[in-house]
């Protein structure tokens, strides 16, 4: 393996605090969906990053569901690579604040998840060749 890959992004070296609670009250929104407002949205939300990880959000596999209504109404389900992440406090306002940015978007709501659990699996292709696991 190329020495610029030799960090293993995912070897967790000590216990942080427990994780934040899922958010269950976040409500899904009803209502017709916005496909001219979509592929905005979606390219907000790669521009946010885990900060110990270089690949967006979306490549990693950590958005599990996006929905954007007409309205602007957006509704974001994702997790974090584990639920000791030290930004598990701080990542769903940042995913919220890079999409709320979009114009046309007024309402957005991100639940965090824990299950089903996060897993390598669900990193696209680029990910996994920029972090050098292919």
């Amino acid at each position: 393996m190329p020495a610029e890959h030799e960090h293993d992004y995912f070897a967790f070296e000590h216990q942080e605090p427990p994780p934040p609670p899922e958010a269950d009250e976040v409500e899904r929104p009803e209502g017709e969906d916005d496909l001219k407002l979509f592929d905005p949205v979606l390219d907000a939300l790669k521009t946010v990053q885990d900060p110990e990880i270089p690949v967006n959000l979306v490549e990693l596999g950590l958005i599990y569901e996006l929905l954007v209504k007409k309205g602007g109404i957006v509704f974001v389900e994702m997790t974090l690579t584990t639920p000791s992440c030290p930004v598990a406090q701080s990542m769903p306002d940042e995913v919220k604040k890079a999409v709320s940015g979009v114009e046309g978007v007024g309402d957005v709501r991100v639940k965090l998840v824990w299950t089903p659990p996060w897993t390598q699996d669900r990193m696209s292709e680029e990910a996994k060749l920029t972090l050098g696991l292919m």
